[in-house]
């Protein structure tokens, strides 16, 4: 099976509807169940598949998520290109809601994740380069078909991958600010190094859907999950057609 591009996708973002003749797979693979089934159809003429990170009924919390296998029954069905969609907050100015980004660096602030493919003994040991997280090839395939798209994009920035599932505290963020971080998520991390471990190209579709903790104009904003919804739904009317894009290019 020859598919031309994997989706991942993040919160609120539990199906591609454009996707036709879909066929759902449950791969088995050797660090046991991915998030839930993989859809495989035809996207703008192209095989694709799709995996909601989250599971389709957001079951799993990011740190309870099977990187691992999520990576490894995409590969397994065929795919060699991996695009990450994470709903993020925003730390700086360029950041607000609603604003997509393909950043090009990332910072890991997780702990107690299977991180690796290196985990069991036994395993080969692999020492990956990991300077430029994001596949540079795919980055400028993404920024690339958003312009043909005439669709708003932000081309670079920074992506601080957090614990979670708690939103960070305003010392936190302020802190992240500090160590150059201008996006903040909970899932970026191990899945961006564990694509790299398998060999996948990869890059990240950063949907903004709220300011982070004391970084907008209204530093006493509470962030609830209603607002997070509907700014993840603006800001992915555009995500259509650029997909298409990244297919055809």
């Amino acid at each position: 099976m020859t598919i031309e591009l994997a989706v991942i996708g993040g919160t609120g973002v539990y199906a591609l509807g454009e996707l036709a003749d879909v066929e759902t797979h449950q791969p088995v693979t050797p660090y046991g169940a991915p998030s839930g089934p993989v859809r495989v159809g035809t996207y703008a003429g192209r095989r694709v598949a799709f995996l909601a990170r989250h599971g389709e009924g957001h079951s799993l919390p990011p740190h309870r998520i099977n990187y691992r296998a999520n990576l490894a029954a995409l590969k397994a069905l065929g795919a060699t290109r991996v695009l990450a969609l994470n709903t993020v907050g925003g730390i700086t100015e360029r950041f607000g809601p609603r604003v997509l980004a393909c950043p090009e660096q990332l910072i890991d602030y997780t702990w107690g994740r299977i991180s690796t493919l290196c985990e069991e003994p036994g395993s080969e040991v692999l020492h990956v380069d990991f300077g430029d997280p994001y596949t540079p090839s795919l980055r400028r395939q993404v920024v690339a078909a958003a312009a043909q798209a005439s669709v708003a994009l932000v081309d670079g920035g920074c992506y601080g991958a957090t614990q979670g599932p708690r939103l960070e505290t305003r010392a936190e963020i302020a802190r992240m600010r500090r160590d150059g971080c201008d996006l903040v998520g909970m899932t970026g991390m191990p899945e961006a190094g564990l694509a790299r471990e398998l060999g996948l190209d990869y890059a990240c579709l950063a949907i903004v859907a709220n300011w982070a903790a004391g970084a907008g104009p209204e530093v006493d904003e509470v962030i609830t999950l209603q607002d997070v919804l509907d700014n993840v739904s603006a800001a992915m009317a555009g995500v259509p057609e650029l997909l298409r894009r990244v297919l055809a290019g």
